[in-house]
């Protein structure tokens, strides 16, 4: 099978179309809330500060990042809600959005100190990328987590 690269996007809130934004509210909230069975708040005032790295596939957003400067989310760049559709998982979208988050964030913020909240089955993924967990886990919206960075 011949996998297609991502059409990538990455938009300030304000560079968003509002198909893009409902776009990528319907495919966190699909993840997320439905597919995790997790009830929390993902419109949580944050998205107007983030840089919104998608990832499209024959027109259709397929994977997703939020990034935002450090000071923001953390003292530290950050990057949130990755997540691929999960139709498209095996096709490494999930690599190829994550590094295109982490060159975003160097280009637009300047800094490669770059942390994240991963669930804990993702450890190894991220890690693949250069993250290293910090800390102890502790639970999030009711989910295994842990901190981790990359220097």
């Amino acid at each position: 099978m011949n996998i297609q690269e991502l059409d990538l996007k990455i938009k300030s809130f304000s560079e968003l179309h509002i198909s893009e934004l409902y776009d990528l509210l319907q495919l966190r909230s699909e993840v997320f809330v439905v597919e995790q069975d997790c009830v929390y708040l993902d419109i949580d005032g944050k998205d107007g500060k983030a840089l919104h790295v998608m990832g499209f596939r024959n027109g259709e957003l397929v994977a997703y990042t939020r990034c935002f400067a450090p000071g923001i989310y953390f003292e530290e760049a950050a990057i949130g809600r990755v997540v691929v559709k999960a139709n498209s998982r095996k096709e490494n979208y999930g690599h190829e959005i994550l590094r295109a988050s982490v060159k975003a964030i160097e280009e637009e913020y300047d800094t490669a100190v770059i942390k994240l909240s991963a669930q804990t089955y993702l450890v190894n993924f991220y890690e693949s990328h250069g993250f290293q967990q910090i800390g102890k886990g502790y639970l999030e919206d009711g989910i295994p987590h842990i901190a981790m960075i990359k220097k």
